[in-house]
């Protein structure tokens, strides 16, 4: 036997990396933004019990074992109505195509009423891989979850069905094994560290229309948009943060200041802590709000969304 005869090279010790990207699909309110931050382990996407709150593609990047798993948060699909709300459709759907795994979020409570028969049905014409994942199961009873998980896979071939808690955690952690097992061998993407590739100036902006939309969701209607005008690093360490909040009519912007700017300075408390808390440094941050009529029929909006326009 000669000395390196049973010597590892360099080959066998390397570990084999596999990298990709989930796109996370469901219905309005199924619990993907919840999903996706339990999965990356941050916070990366908006919750809120108003449905339709996620409004473009938000990629969260998580590690698992020696795979990187990109996750695409995609709007809430439903019937749209607004040209907004078609470009959110359509940004969905584009995120489902582009994917390596596709992975659909259902309810359990609701099952596959409305939205989520549709989604099925569209799904029928994606050629990539599917996974069904069955949300919020500390809801519903065991003989619903198995009948629910039937009916799903006799309209679509998924290739594994999970049944998890988003909130808990429950059966998180085989789904992420399989996603690790699934994706393809490749070289990561992305930096270890980074758990989002959305720019830190629209991530603060998302963060700040979460706390808009927790504060005043009887009030103020979708017409909002919060938009990062201005970003100074400051030389103390601090960073101060400008930000505007758009809405359509005046009668919006006095709900959004509230009585003697009571609504705004709670809604800029919670931005701020909870920006002080992912940049990890002091933040001043200053909103302002300013009327623009139609601003959902403007195209740069929607760039600045992440949305392509729809035409017509």
């Amino acid at each position: 036997m000669t000395d390196n005869e049973n010597t590892p090279t360099a080959e066998t010790e390397a570990v084999q990396t596999r990298s990709g990207f989930v796109a996370l699909i469901g219905p309005t309110n199924a619990g993907k933004s919840t999903l996706l931050n339990r999965l990356v382990g941050a916070k990366v996407s908006i919750v809120s019990h108003k449905v339709q709150t996620t409004r473009a593609i938000v990629r969260g990047i998580a590690i698992h074992g020696s795979a990187q798993i990109a996750f695409m948060d995609t709007p809430g699909i439903f019937k749209p109505r607004r040209r907004l709300d078609r470009a959110m459709v359509t940004s969905a759907w584009g995120g489902a195509k582009d994917a390596d795994v596709i992975m659909l979020l259902i309810d359990s409570e609701r099952g596959l009423r409305g939205d989520a028969e549709a989604i099925l049905e569209g799904l029928k014409e994606v050629k990539q891989p599917k996974i069904l994942v069955l949300n919020k199961i500390d809801r519903v009873k065991a003989e619903d979850l198995l009948k629910l998980a039937a009916v799903a896979n006799e309209a679509v071939e998924f290739e594994r069905t999970f049944m998890i808690s988003a909130t808990t955690g429950s059966g998180c952690e085989d789904l992420m094994n399989f996603l690790a097992e699934r994706l393809p061998e490749g070289p990561w993407y992305y930096p270890e560290d980074q758990i989002s590739d959305l720019p830190m100036r629209q991530l603060a902006a998302e963060i700040t229309r979460e706390k808009l939309f927790l504060r005043l969701h009887q009030e103020l209607p979708y017409a909002s948009h919060v938009e990062t005008e201005k970003w100074e690093e400051r030389k103390d360490g601090s960073v101060r943060i400008e930000q505007v909040i758009y809405v359509e009519r005046e009668s919006q912007k006095k709900i959004a200041l509230g009585k003697g700017g009571e609504a705004i300075k709670a809604i800029s408390t919670a931005a701020r802590k909870e920006l002080s808390e992912i940049l990890e440094q002091p933040v001043h941050l200053f909103l302002f709000v300013k009327v623009r009529e139609n601003w959902g029929d403007d195209p740069a909006r929607f760039r600045e969304m992440g949305l392509e326009f729809p035409k017509g």
